[in-house]
Parts: C-alpha cells; structure tokens; sequence
C-alpha cells in the first residue's frame, strides 16, 4: 500500500471518527443516562437517589390526568399540521408553475419560518391580546364584535389559536421543501409524459409524487417530531394555561422537572415522548409508503 493511499485511509477514519464520538456524547450518552434516570426518584439537586424500578412509568399511565390533557393537545396540533399538507402540496405546485412574481411569494411564505419563534409568539401574544389587541379590533370593525372570544384564555379555543400560530410559522417551511422536491422532477420525464397525453394531475400525480417521497418523508417526520416536542408558542403566549388547558407534553415534562424538581419522573416522560415520536413515524411511514406506492 502506498503512502498516499495509506495517508488517505487514515483521514477517512478520523474523519468518520469525529462525527462518530459527537454522536456518542450528544445523543447515545445522553438518552442512556434519560432512561437510567426514569428509574429512580431524584430532585436533580442532591448527591444521593432512590432507585423506584417502574414506579414513575405506572405513575405516569395511572395518575397523571394533566399531563394526558398536555398529550391530547399535541395530538391536535399533529392533527392539523398534517390536514395542511396537501394545502402546503398545492401551494408548492402552483409555486412551480409559470406564475408571476413567484419567488417574491416564496421570500413571503418562508419569512415566519426564519423570524425568530420567541418574537413571533410574542407578537400574537399581543395580536390575540383581549386588552387593545389587534384581532379584536379588526372583528370590531368588521362589525362582527359579537365573535370577540377569550383567544388566548377560553379554554375552548386557545389550542386552535396557537394552532393557526403554530400553522403561520411552519407552512411556509414545508412549502419551500415541497417546491424543491418538484424542482428536483426531471423536465424530459414531464415532457414525455405530455407528449403521451398525460393530464397535469397525472402528471403529478404518477410522476411527481412518487420523485418526491423522500421530501414527503421528511416533512411529516418534521410534523410528527416537531408537533409532539411543541414547547415554545404555548410557553410564551400562554404557560399552558388557563390550567393545564393548553400545556404541551414537554411543556408539563419541563414544569415537572424545574417547578416541582421530579428530575425522575420527567425523564420518564421525556422516553415516553421519544418512543411515541419514533412509533408515529413509522407507522406514518408504512401508511404513506401505501398511497405513493400506489401512485406509482
């Protein structure tokens, strides 16, 4: 072997290496040390825990009603994102049409997605605000004052709230993924199919669709993750109040934790989150392999 191919070797190795003990120290460490914690009673503060075997995890399926609210709610902010996609879909497809003015709707579209989430939430903390916020005004002179709701406090509609919020933020992402992903098609396949007679929603649907399910992939695992790790709009526009009412898992995961120091109960917690997240997607997963197989 020579000694350059010898030299290339070794800066492959520890080229492999690096992201190799980053991964190590950053993710496997940590998840252990999540897991081995859930099994014991500690505040986080003192030297010394108690080992309680399954005592959080039974806890935590038997007598933890608020924290299944919490759940519920990020079961509804899932639901949504994912009834949005196809919209997102429509609006990447039109994107990626002839239209005028095209890549200045694209610049507006993903604008939310790079504000920073703490001003944004802020900022519809005081749209929605009941005290001089600009919502109800606009309702005012609309002259539909009599819709003028508790947005941010009515136990009945502050989810859907911090939903649109959530949905203004994050559509504009999806949108711009989906539109590289068409991009990403070959002209010569859509051509020759047009030649063959194909319709624009043949097209798509045959051709376009299938090119792009690893876009899809990756943007319902974005769904997925992102809506059952929801923390920073309920958390800055509500606390998860009025309650518990709009409270997250990992919001109440993190109250557990830093309000009431049950560092073992949160870790709990937290592996829960983790299972559910990877069981979601794969279930996700072997549904949406069906319908894109199915358009091929």
């Amino acid at each position: 072997m020579s000694i350059l191919a010898s030299k290339q070797r070794q800066f492959i190795m520890i080229s492999l290496l690096i992201p190799v003990l980053l991964l190590l120290m950053f993710v496997v460490y940590p998840s252990f040390e999540l897991f081995r914690i859930s099994f014991y009673k500690w505040d986080g503060i003192s030297q010394s825990n108690e080992f309680i075997g399954l005592r959080n995890y039974i806890k935590v399926f038997t007598n933890s009603p608020d924290l299944w609210l919490s759940l519920r709610n990020n079961g509804l902010y899932l639901l949504i994102h994912m009834l949005a996609i196809p919209f997102e879909l429509a609006i990447a497809v039109m994107l990626n049409s002839k239209m005028k003015g095209r890549e200045i709707v694209k610049v507006i579209i993903f604008l939310p997605f790079i504000i920073s989430g703490v001003g944004i939430s802020y900022a519809f903390a005081y749209f929605f605000s009941p005290v001089n916020g600009a919502f109800n005004a606009v309702l005012n002179f609309l002259g539909l004052g009599s819709y003028i709701q508790g947005w941010l406090s009515d136990p009945k509609v502050v989810n859907l709230t911090l939903c649109f919020v959530s949905l203004w933020r994050f559509s504009g992402y999806h949108v711009i993924l989906f539109s590289a992903g068409l991009k990403s098609v070959p002209n010569e396949l859509l051509e020759a199919a047009e030649i063959d007679g194909a319709t624009t929603f043949e097209k798509f649907r045959y051709i376009q669709l299938p090119s792009m399910a690893l876009v899809i992939d990756f943007v319902l695992f974005d769904c997925i993750r992102g809506t059952l790790q929801h923390f920073e709009i309920p958390f800055i526009m509500t606390q998860g109040g009025p309650g518990y009412a709009s409270s997250t898992f990992t919001l109440y995961t993190i109250d557990t934790a830093f309000k009431f120091y049950d560092f073992g109960m949160a870790s709990t917690m937290a592996v829960i989150i983790m299972a559910l997240v990877v069981v979601v997607y794969f279930s996700e997963k072997r549904l949406t392999s069906k319908i894109i197989g199915g358009a091929k």
